[in-house]
């Protein structure tokens, strides 16, 4: 009974998915979907695909880099580890898709949870502060905000990682003077953060470099999907990762995803339809990157158990 009620849930929520799918495309239409990629020159969407696949080798150096003691020499077992991982968390609700990097962390390398999670979490708060940031330079004044809001909210997400890294360091005395299974638990927990103002700066600089060449890539594409520039193409882009980094996440993105582009896109195309065509056409090419890499990645062969 117990296996019955989440397959049973699964096969709603997929249900219900492709439903409203399937009546988002039959308002738009078929040809209103199509019409954009007529229009695209195939060099230039190569050249998206491209740094789509270099986001995805960025991403991997992120977790080689995080821990070099413990992959040095696997780059290509870590670039299966995250193309499934990001696959998992594109087609699975509410988050449950991050599951996959500890399991396979602990798989592939023997790392514990206590050791992989903590890092998951700190890469996925760098990861907002990135799109966070990205999208106020590239489209703050088109949502209308103020330049003092501009510049506060510039600053707070700035310092955040500093804070947290501070917060690290006091939390991690505190748990050290505790007894206890729970404190030690929390002390190796706060040990595979970053310890040291170079490891801090390392996984800011990998995440910074994978949002820009993948937010330039989707901007572009978004860009040429609908009547708007690549600053307004790389908000909407930010839309919908948005929806990929906080918790409410439907099966596959769909509708999530769409809804998150469609929110900050909305403003600025006075065409429902052509927004709704363009955050469709958006999701499936992300969709798409995501499977292409997640297939090559199955010709890279596991590493052997240690």
């Amino acid at each position: 009974m117990t296996l019955i009620k989440p397959r049973l849930l699964a096969i709603v929520s997929w249900a219900a998915v492709l439903l409203v799918l399937g009546v988002a495309i039959a308002w738009v239409g078929p040809e209103r979907l199509v019409a954009p990629w007529r229009s695209i020159d195939p060099m230039a969407l190569l050249v998206a695909l491209a740094l789509m696949v270099a986001s995805y080798l960025i991403r991997t150096l992120r977790i080689t880099r995080y821990f070099p003691d413990r992959l040095a020499g696997h780059f290509w077992s870590a670039f299966r580890l995250s193309s499934w991982h990001n696959l998992m968390n594109n087609l699975l609700p509410m988050r449950s898709g991050e599951l996959a990097f500890p399991v396979l962390m602990q798989r592939y390398y023997r790392l514990s949870p206590l050791e992989s999670v903590p890092v998951l979490f700190w890469f996925r708060l760098l990861d907002l502060q990135a799109i966070l940031l990205i999208g106020l330079v590239a489209g703050g004044h088109l949502l209308g905000l103020s330049d003092g809001v501009l510049g506060l909210l510039f600053a707070l997400l700035l310092l955040a990682p500093v804070l947290a890294y501070g917060l690290r360091h006091w939390l991690h005395g505190v748990l050290c003077r505790q007894d206890g299974r729970l404190a030690q638990k929390g002390v190796t927990m706060l040990e595979s953060l970053p310890d040291r103002p170079t490891r801090l700066l390392g996984t800011l600089f990998w995440t910074w470099a994978n949002w820009l060449v993948k937010l330039a890539a989707l901007g572009w594409v978004l860009a040429a999907l609908a009547p708007v520039g690549f600053a307004a193409g790389v908000l909407g882009a930010i839309g919908g990762d948005l929806t990929t980094v906080l918790p409410v996440h439907a099966p596959g993105g769909f509708g999530t995803y769409e809804a998150g582009v469609a929110l900050l896109l909305a403003p600025l195309v006075d065409e429902p339809r052509t927004v709704l065509a363009a955050a469709v056409n958006l999701h499936l090419f992300v969709l798409g990157t995501a499977l292409l890499a997640a297939a090559l990645a199955l010709f890279i062969r596991r590493p052997s158990p240690r």
